[in-house]
C-alpha cells in the first residue's frame, strides 16, 4: 500500500534509529518469517513492533480465534496505523525491556510465550541494548517456544551483522536461518531461533 511505505519513510526520516527502514516488509518477507513457528497450533503470540501491520496480518492468518497475541509498538504514528488495520487487536504502548510486566498485566508469566515475530531494526540498535531484549525475548519463551527475527543482506558483509549473529547463538541454543527473500527491498533473510541457550 502507498501510505504504508509514505508512513515508513517518514517515521525513518524522523526517528532512523527506531524504524531503520525506509520501506514496509514485503509479503514475501511476511510469508517466510512466520513460517514454521508453529501458529497454528499456539495458546500466546507477541509481536515487536509491528509498524504499518506487514507482518501483522499474516500471523493473523494462522492463529486460532481464541489465541492472546500481543503486539508490542511504541512509536505513536505507527501504532495508530496498526490499530487502524486491525482494530481488534492488543496493541501495548510500551518497549519490549517492559514484555515481563505486559505478561503479567495480562495474566501470563514468563514461559508462556510460544512464538514471538520481531520487526525491529536490531542493526539500530547498541550492543548492551541488543543483549537486553535478546535476554528477555529468550527467558519469557516457553521450552519449545520459537524467536523469529529478519535482517537485510548487506547485513552479512557488516561486522555488526556477524556479532548480531553470534548474539543470537549465545541466548539461543538453535538458530537457523532462511534463504534470501529477494522480492524484499531491500532483500532480506529470516533467523529462526528455539529454545534458550543455557551454557
Amino acid at each position: 500500500m502507498l501510505s504504508d511505505h509514505i508512513s515508513f519513510l517518514t517515521e525513518f526520516i524522523r526517528r532512523p534509529q527506531n524504524t531503520g527502514a525506509v520501506a514496509p516488509s514485503s509479503r514475501w518477507l511476511a510469508e517466510t518469517i512466520v513460517s514454521d513457528l508453529g501458529l497454528e497450533s499456539a495458546s500466546l503470540v507477541v509481536e515487536y513492533g509491528p509498524g504499518t501491520g506487514a507482518f501483522t496480518g499474516e500471523i493473523l492468518t494462522r492463529l486460532d480465534a481464541d489465541v492472546d497475541f500481543i503486539a508490542i509498538e511504541n512509536n505513536e504514528r505507527m501504532r495508530r496505523r496498526v490499530r487502524e488495520r486491525f482494530p481488534d487487536i492488543d496493541v501495548a504502548d510500551s518497549s519490549i525491556e517492559d514484555l515481563p510486566s505486559i505478561l503479567e498485566k495480562r495474566g501470563h508469566s514468563p514461559g508462556d510465550v510460544d512464538a514471538i515475530v520481531s520487526g525491529l531494526p536490531w542493526a539500530a540498535f547498541g550492543e548492551s541494548l541488543q543483549d537486553r531484549l535478546l535476554e528477555i525475548t529468550a527467558s519469557v519463551l516457553a521450552p519449545e517456544g520459537r524467536f523469529a527475527t529478519f535482517a537485510y543482506i548487506h547485513g552479512l558483509l557488516l561486522s555488526a551483522g556477524r556479532r548480531f549473529r553470534e548474539k543470537l547463538n549465545e541466548h539461543f541454543a538453535e538458530v537457523d536461518r532462511s534463504p534470501i527473500v529477494w522480492r524484499n527491498l531491500p532483500p532480506a533473510f529470516v533467523y529462526r531461533c528455539r529454545g534458550r541457550n543455557e551454557v
